[in-house]
């Protein structure tokens, strides 16, 4: 099982027209983050796009080109790509030209995205939500297999017999499909037969496992081969050197996220207890080291996944060297004992 970190880039806001020094700084500190996870042999790093003032990075292939001058082995992904509101021939483009610069180790994560800034912002129809990303991936799939491409869509203009430059370094690129909280989502992935990332960040992880069904089902009936169908698991994550230092070192950034993301959506404020309680029996991966390489076990035999990506969180309250602690750790004592304990049982 592959294991690796994703990240969305929190930052304080500037609020600024330029001089944007917290996300100078930010950035910074996240090429150092995939600098160390490849340093002490982590298999992946992945950065999320979004278009919102509390997050830094929209542009994630473009911090990843500079990451793969920084790295060697480590793979780099995107995650999400907000596939819906962008174009397919560029994210191509970006991300062929990322795996030139890497030598290979560039990869797509593709979804709808759980916000919607960019819908309005790049002047796309919240009605057309579903449609936007069905046509779009298509597009995409059609491009990453074909030097030329002839196609049509609605919400695009058509191509007709064009190349598409500059190519890839690996065959293909891999074009892995984000799913949330949407039965459709995954079994469009297994009727496709593109690997699949689940993310959970609510509510007990064995509610989920249906997610992991449909998805093999959707593969088996369309005929696709199962056991060569790759699925990754996300969840929130912070590891110190003890479990009661985890827990207070990480309860400030994610109550101030989780308050921020839910008075948009109509949450009750976050309390201890309810983190507590996410952290013992959700998908909260927040604890000692023995603790989290206990829940990664657990998810593998919960859903046979062949990735787990950790969900870091940083802000003011968690310092730049506390996450890098917690990478250390992930990397040096977490990985090699879940692969040892991986090993063993097969």
């Amino acid at each position: 099982m592959e294991l690796g970190i994703s990240s969305f880039g929190e930052i304080t806001p500037d609020g600024v027209a330029g001089k944007a020094v917290n996300a100078h700084a930010r950035m910074l500190e996240l090429l150092e983050e995939i600098k160390l996870a490849d340093e002490v042999g982590l298999d992946v790093f992945a950065l999320g796009e979004h278009h919102r003032p509390d997050f830094l990075i929209s542009a994630p292939e473009v911090i990843l080109a500079a990451a793969a001058a920084m790295t060697k082995n480590i793979k780099l992904s995107s995650a999400v790509t907000v596939l819906s509101s962008a174009d397919p021939v560029r994210v191509y483009q970006n991300f062929s030209t990322l795996d030139l610069i890497s030598s290979g180790r560039a990869e797509i994560l593709a979804g709808r995205g759980s916000f919607i800034e960019s819908f309005p912002l790049f002047g796309y129809n919240l009605n057309d939500y579903n449609t936007l990303f069905t046509e779009k991936l298509d597009l995409l799939l059609k491009i990453n297999q074909n030097e030329k491409v002839s196609w049509q869509g609605k919400h695009r203009a058509g191509i007709d017999n064009l190349g598409v430059y500059p190519r890839a370094y690996q065959s293909a690129l891999p074009v892995w499909i984000a799913v949330g909280g949407t039965p459709g989502s995954a079994i469009r992935a297994g009727k496709l037969n593109l690997p699949m990332t689940l993310a959970i960040l609510g509510g007990p992880p064995d509610r989920f496992v249906q997610f992991a069904e449909l998805y093999r089902n959707a593969a088996k009936e369309a005929g696709h081969d199962v056991s060569q169908l790759q699925l990754a698991i996300n969840t929130q994550f912070y590891v110190a050197d003890n479990s009661q230092q985890a827990a207070d070192e990480f309860f400030p950034p994610y109550q101030l996220l989780m308050n921020r993301v839910g008075k948009e959506r109509g949450w009750s404020p976050m309390t201890r207890e309810q983190y507590e309680y996410s952290r013992q029996s959700g998908p909260l991966m927040v604890g000692s080291p023995q603790e989290i390489i206990d829940k990664i076990l657990r998810l593998h035999e919960l859903f046979g996944n062949t990735r787990y990506l950790a969900q870091t969180v940083g802000s003011n309250d968690l310092s730049h060297q506390k996450n890098l602690r917690a990478i250390e750790l992930f990397g040096t004592v977490i990985a090699p004992a879940v692969r040892k304990a991986l090993a063993v049982k097969a």
